[in-house]
């Protein structure tokens, strides 16, 4: 309780230099840096640490190239988690498994070479895989597939978990947490609570992934429903972060439902499987249509996955942007409001890139990548061409 009283003082006297709307990885990130900069924090969440998105995501660490932005986000943030492995409790569970793009076809291995050659001229460490090489690698893949592309340095953590160890962090240096009554309303340098009270500070930071536009309306951003099943231990079955070449068709499919394949190996010996993309699904329940199709998938890659339990199932809201490039930086609309949101699958990868170029902004300090690219004004001048 000593934590809730203080913070209720401090609430009194106005006194926080920033309050974080969500307590996912990404405010939960945010927390952490601006309290590592000395600001006063409070984080704000109504359900608990490390839920919503957070709670359902795979918790893959990945570099992606749908574009140089998503390149450069995703790159650096990979590095931050790195230089964070050796503070990282057991629980977080990070393991740098990599990553294989499995390729099913000559036409997938085209896509192979490009990627390779992308990451190579960016100093990222990949390796071609022929049909024996994979094979060799990961047994339990369908015979007959045309081969992959190794990415050694990608891992995989636990994102509950992660998320707890930066907002623990985050308290050490005085950060405050208030779970419990919803956000409803923020803005002005005020924060809205649903039991009536008032959270006032200098910043706010709308870090409420796929609930941000109700928080700050007008925020271009849509729920992208996702499912995922964890299977019983079955240790050994599966080595690395496995994903078809055939995701990347999947992902940009923004009118229609899809599933592709893409399997994680955990610590514990389980395997989480994946992955659908649905617009338009606001229910939370599991729609035993997609998910059928989503495991159906799994298995023409992974035949063996089908004599496997399953030990559950569930889905959650990805908050997905136009352009696939969260939103990081001040909202034009009000100079007290900053979004970190928009990051769709993404979000765990780049928590922590996020957190630096976002308290960088607010800090004036120099970012390491440039942020024009994720900057939320940037809506406004694609409707302006539009």
């Amino acid at each position: 309780m000593h934590g809730h009283s203080r913070l209720n003082r401090n609430m009194a006297n106005g006194e926080f230099d920033v309050v974080i709307v969500g307590a996912g990885i990404v405010g939960a990130a945010c927390a952490d840096e601006f309290a590592q900069r000395g600001m006063r924090v409070a984080i704000v969440d109504r359900e608990f640490v490390g839920g919503g998105a957070t709670a359902a995501g795979m918790g893959h660490i990945v570099v992606m190239d749908d574009s140089d932005p998503q390149f450069a986000l995703t790159r650096y943030s990979q590095r931050l988690w790195q230089s964070l492995r050796a503070e990282l409790p057991s629980d977080v569970e990070y393991e740098a498994c990599g990553t294989i793009w499995v390729a099913a076809d000559e036409e997938e291995m085209n896509e192979v070479r490009r990627k390779n050659d992308y990451y190579a001229q960016r100093g990222v460490p990949t390796r071609i895989l022929d049909a024996g090489s994979l094979a060799e690698i990961e047994p339990n893949l369908r015979k007959g597939l045309a081969g992959g592309l190794l990415v050694m340095e990608d891992a995989v953590l636990y994102p509950p978990c992660a998320a707890r160890f930066l907002v623990e962090r985050a308290r050490t240096k005085g950060a405050e947490l208030r779970v419990g009554p919803a956000v409803v309303q923020m803005g002005a340098g005020c924060v809205r609570l649903a039991d009536g009270a008032e959270i006032k500070g200098k910043i706010l930071v709308n870090a409420a992934g796929a609930e941000a536009p109700a928080l700050t309306p007008g925020v271009g951003i849509k729920k992208r429903k996702g499912h995922l099943v964890i299977t019983d231990r079955y240790a050994g079955f599966l080595r690395h972060q496995l994903v078809e070449l055939g995701y990347l068709k999947s992902a940009h499919v923004v009118s229609s439902d899809s599933v592709a394949f893409n399997a994680q190996p955990r610590k514990t010996g389980q395997i989480l499987i994946g992955s659908s993309r649905q617009y338009g699904a606001e229910h939370k329940e599991v729609d035993q249509e997609i998910l059928a199709r989503m495991l159906e998938r799994a298995q023409e890659y992974m035949p063996g996955l089908g004599r496997m339990s399953a030990v559950r199932t569930w889905t959650g809201f990805r908050a997905a942007t136009p352009d696939k490039l969260p939103l990081i930086g001040p909202w034009p609309e009000d100079a007290s409001v900053f979004l970190a949101t928009g990051h769709e699958g993404l979000g765990i990868t780049t928590s922590l890139a996020t957190a630096k170029i976002l308290v960088d902004q607010v800090s004036g300090a120099k970012p390491e990548i440039p942020i024009e690219p994720y900057l939320p004004s940037r809506a406004g001048k694609e409707h302006a061409h539009a």
